[in-house]
């Protein structure tokens, strides 16, 4: 979920890299985590739920700063900035129920996922960057399907919480991917 032009330097792509990975095992333990009590909304719930698109916020800085030396990292303060509204939404969208949480949670994919998207194809040059592509369109069709399924009779939190699994296996392989570019093996 960043935005900049492609980097032209191994050390940008080797901190996208590790940045990838860290990514990766966050969201696989938030997964884990979040599946053993989401049977119901509660603050330990809702902390959690906050928590992703904080963790999001700090992985748009680190890109940025990682990435201003190719290009303007606009896109990725875009991120920032939306993944900071949507924590403060979720937060109180967690007072509300399982509804205006899946609301919140779909809004936020399917605008994060259209930045990842953009910024994925302006970084495609650098390679490792096609499971971020696919995963920004994934994510933004997941996102309304979490608005839609806040709408049906009984609304859970598993859909949303099994959104960080796919996000977090592409990358995983984007972060493989980049081992070329980064001048790793």
């Amino acid at each position: 979920m960043t935005i900049v032009t492609a980097p032209r330097s191994p050390a940008i792509a080797s901190t996208l890299r590790r940045l990838y990975f860290v990514r990766f095992a966050f969201a696989i333990a938030w997964a884990l985590v979040m599946f053993t009590i989401a049977g119901h909304l509660n603050p330990l719930v809702v902390a959690l739920l906050v928590l992703y698109p904080l963790f999001d916020v700090g992985a748009a800085v680190v890109d940025a700063r990682a990435s201003r030396a190719t290009g303007s990292p606009t896109l990725l303060y875009v991120n920032v900035a939306v993944s900071l509204l949507a924590a403060v939404g979720l937060a109180v969208a967690g007072t509300s129920g399982i509804p205006a949480v899946l609301r919140v949670w779909g809004a936020w994919a399917v605008v994060a996922g259209l930045v990842q998207l953009i910024v994925a194809v302006n970084r495609r040059g650098m390679g490792g960057q096609w499971p971020m592509i696919v995963s920004g369109g994934i994510s933004v069709l997941a996102g309304g399907s979490f608005i839609a399924a806040a709408a049906t009779d009984n609304p859970v939190l598993t859909n949303a919480i099994g959104y960080a699994i796919p996000g977090a296996v592409f990358f995983l392989l984007s972060a493989i991917r980049l081992g070329r570019a980064a001048g790793a093996n």
